[in-house]
């Protein structure tokens, strides 16, 4: 992975994100998203969980629904 260190000012910009970031270049072209990591200590509210209460998620988890991988990749052509 290569590693880029920021100037202070851009440092600055970033700090006060609370969500992803799309990065675009002076013409609009996305060059990449940021995604903020929380500081340790610091409480981020209500954004750090999931909408999904637990037995939700255990709903969820159970449902079987589509098609096994198998019968998909046997759908598309041989490349």
């Amino acid at each position: 992975m290569t590693h880029l260190t920021i100037d202070p000012s851009t440092l600055a910009k970033l700090r006060s994100l609370g969500e992803v970031m799309r990065l675009s270049d002076e013409s609009g072209r996305i060059l990449g998203y940021f995604h903020p990591v929380p500081e340790i200590g610091i409480e981020r509210g209500p954004t750090d969980r999931s909408p999904f209460s637990h037995e939700e998620l255990q709903r969820r988890r159970q449902q079987r629904a589509g098609r096994p991988l198998s019968e998909i990749l046997e759908s598309y052509p041989p490349t």
